[in-house]
């Protein structure tokens, strides 16, 4: 082999992105008793009227979670909400959320709590759109907003402590289906 083809193959190797950075790890599919893992909870812990559920589902030998409910702003509410609390972070190089899902063609939120959310309203938030068929989301880190002025503005991925998937902020009917969560 010539110096000079040693010399491209190694700047070519400098210059792809390592392929480990793009998979996805996947934390939750939904296939080993998820129901021990997820919580769900509306805004009725802090005086609101929103009123939903989760189940988990199998279609054709595929596990997921379905949450439903009625999300009303009255009483300073407005969310209901399921959320998978992390045993560990995510991986080194992680730079952002991935999730499998569908729903009813609306509008809905991931929020991310970190060591640094001390309190309940504390999350990080990125917003998604959802189809009626199985689609890919992914949501850099970097474009979640603090939910207030104490919080960093991007949340780090090794200190994430939990995930949830958030109907949010508006009157309004929810079904969103969800059939894996992990990082990229």
């Amino acid at each position: 082999m010539t110096r000079a083809m040693i010399l491209t193959a190694t700047l070519l190797l400098c210059l792809v992105p390592p392929v480990w950075a793009e998979d996805p790890q996947v934390i939750e599919d939904f296939s080993m008793k998820p129901e021990t893992r997820w919580q769900f909870f509306t805004d009725q812990v802090m005086g609101g009227v929103s009123t939903g559920g989760v189940v988990f589902v199998q279609e054709d030998g595929q596990g997921f979670a379905r949450m439903t409910g009625q999300v009303s702003t009255e009483n300073r509410g407005g969310f209901i909400q399921m959320r998978l609390e992390l045993t560990a972070p995510p991986p080194e190089g992680t730079t952002g959320v991935r999730l499998v899902v569908r729903g009813n063609s609306q509008r809905y939120f991931v929020h991310l709590r970190t060591g640094g959310t001390v309190l309940p309203w504390q999350y990080y938030q990125a917003g998604f759109e959802v189809t009626e068929t199985w689609t890919e989301v992914r949501l850099p880190l970097a474009e979640f907003t603090a939910s207030g002025g104490m919080l960093r503005s991007v949340p780090r991925a090794e200190s994430l402590t939990s995930v949830a998937v958030v109907a949010y902020g508006r009157d309004h009917d929810a079904l969103i289906e969800v059939r894996e969560v992990g990082f990229y």
